[in-house]
């Protein structure tokens, strides 16, 4: 489709709306965990309206599986792996800082190449209101987000459970009071954010990644902005297609070491 993705194509449903499932998350879709739940099974999501923002609906998502998932991933609640703490370095023009990380949590033993860049070449985030950083783990994309815009509100979202507590003691080291670490469910439904950051966990599997993403791109405020960083060789290029597909607008805004920036707004 090319390196720029256009206006997207909305959803063939009524209205354009489009399947997606509040408070989505990594491993959780409304307090049903994949991979801690027997056979790895999603639960029934009643249809719905994310409310007070229009034509995006809630769409109804059958019983089924995807399949259980394995203990010892980054997007299990409690990791099983023994904890082993360490520092790492994240590097950046306008900062550098230590972070607290540990085993069982996403790329624990440096800061990922793919975060680095999107928090080097993404747009500024909003000054104020909420900011997500979905799929959050020890928090460098929290805390970049949360000393770049000291008057927002910044939510680190994650189910790992080691991930928050991480979280919250890299936030109080560096005294940054406008984090909130959170699962999923602990959002109230009735935030809207300003902008989104992600590096999203693509070895969930295709069909919850697109549960997730369309979930919390839902949640964007009518001129919010979205910024996810994709590898080509996990799809990014097919992900910015299904994205498109859904009628937000996306853009590759930058391609550096094989990762892929995309830009996501509603039109």
């Amino acid at each position: 489709m090319g390196p720029e993705y256009l206006s997207g194509r909305r959803y063939r449903q009524a209205h354009g709306s489009i399947s997606t499932v509040l408070n989505g998350s990594i491993s959780t879709v409304l307090n049903g965990t994949i991979g801690a739940v027997p056979n790895g099974t999603i639960g029934a999501v009643p249809n719905g309206t994310i409310g007070a923002v229009p034509n995006r609906t809630i769409g109804a998502v059958p019983n089924g599986t995807i399949g259980a998932v394995p203990n010892g991933h980054y997007f299990d609640a409690r990791p099983a792996v023994p904890s082993r703490p360490i520092q790492v370095r994240l590097a950046l023009p306008d900062a550098t800082v230590w972070l607290r990380t540990d085993r069982g949590v996403f790329s624990a033993e440096r800061v990922d190449a793919g975060t680095e860049l999107l928090l080097k070449l993404a747009g500024p985030p909003a000054p104020q209101g909420h900011l997500l950083d979905l799929g959050c783990g020890y928090g460098p994309i929290a805390v970049t987000l949360a000393r770049r815009a000291p008057g927002a509100t910044v939510w680190a979202v994650d189910v790992n459970e080691r991930a928050l507590q991480l979280v919250r003691e890299n936030a109080a080291a560096l005294d940054l009071r406008n984090i909130r670490p959170a699962r999923p469910d602990e959002v109230p439904a009735a935030v809207r954010f300003a902008g989104l950051w992600s590096n999203p966990p693509i070895r969930i599997g295709k069909e919850a990644l697109h549960h997730l993403l369309s979930g919390w791109l839902g949640r964007l405020s009518p001129d919010g902005q979205g910024w996810l960083v994709v590898h080509k060789h996990l799809g990014s290029d097919s992900l910015g297609a299904w994205l498109a597909e859904t009628g937000v607008v996306v853009h590759r805004r930058a391609s550096r070491q094989g990762y892929r920036i995309l830009e996501v707004r509603w039109p």
